[in-house]
């Protein structure tokens, strides 16, 4: 394929993604994914690999930046990445019991629909109103929403990052920019594992597209997530909430396309 075509495509993949990944959390695969596979016509197992590999360092560079800003919650955000790792898997169990049946677009649906609402009803929440619930009641709900939204990824198979983001932010409590930093933080781990497990069970990905998804993908996120952490909370939830929107749009008319 033209070497022209592949540094276009994965150029603007990896600026979604990393976009997508810096302001709000999001997975880098429901953005690389779609793009590998409609404009490199690439297997979608294999674009799902090298995505989720992109995923590892765009969120690990993300989650650094947000700790360094102090807007990490390190140890709820352990509690939660275990029980979101563990029942991803009892989720894909279950689900591969049940009848097949199309997930259509949902997660491309909720980043749309969570970009509206950080629009029009910002997250205002100060560090000092999220520090007043007590360490003990916010490790519980650590775990019990880890647990819920493990399962309905592993389930439905996609949706991570953008569910944390809701329920962090929407029922926990949280400040955005700790809600943001906290699900990188999660993602950096769940990604690794994925990314994993898909080049073990599955072929070699090819490199030139693996590297630069990669690296595209890690600028980007690293220029999010610095802009990110210095915005006010009106500036912040207004960019994420374009972001958001405007990924959701594309992603859906790429899929349309597809």
């Amino acid at each position: 394929m033209n070497g022209l075509v592949i540094l276009l495509v994965t150029f603007f993949a990896g600026m979604g993604a990393g976009l997508g990944t810096g302001f709000a959390g999001m997975s880098a695969a429901a953005v690389i994914t779609p793009m590998l596979v409609t404009f490199l016509g690439m297997d979608p197992y294999m674009a799902v690999g090298i995505a989720l590999s992109s995923d590892v360092l765009a969120s690990a560079v993300s989650a650094y930046t947000y700790g360094k800003n102090k807007n990490l919650d390190v140890r709820n955000g352990l509690i939660m990445m275990v029980s979101v790792l563990a029942f991803t898997v009892v989720g894909s169990y279950v689900s591969s019991l049940m009848p097949a049946a199309a997930m259509g677009n949902f997660s491309v649906i909720m980043t749309f629909l969570l970009g509206v609402k950080f629009i029009v009803i910002p997250v205002m929440t100060t560090k000092e109103s999220m520090d007043s619930v007590s360490p003990r009641k916010r490790a519980v709900q650590s775990m019990v929403f880890g647990v819920g939204i493990g399962f309905i990824c592993g389930f439905m198979g996609a949706g991570g990052g953008m569910m944390m983001l809701l329920i962090l932010t929407s029922v926990r409590g949280y400040e955005l920019k700790t809600a943001v930093g906290t699900s990188v933080f999660i993602m950096t781990f769940t990604a690794l594992t994925g990314a994993v497990s898909h080049f073990i069970i599955g072929s070699q990905p090819d490199w030139v597209v693996f590297a630069l998804c990669v690296v595209f993908t890690f600028l980007w996120a690293r220029v999010a997530a610095v802009f990110a952490n210095k915005a006010d909370p009106v500036t912040l939830n207004r960019a994420t909430g374009v972001i958001l929107v405007t990924l959701g749009v594309v992603i859906l008319s790429f899929n349309f396309i597809s």
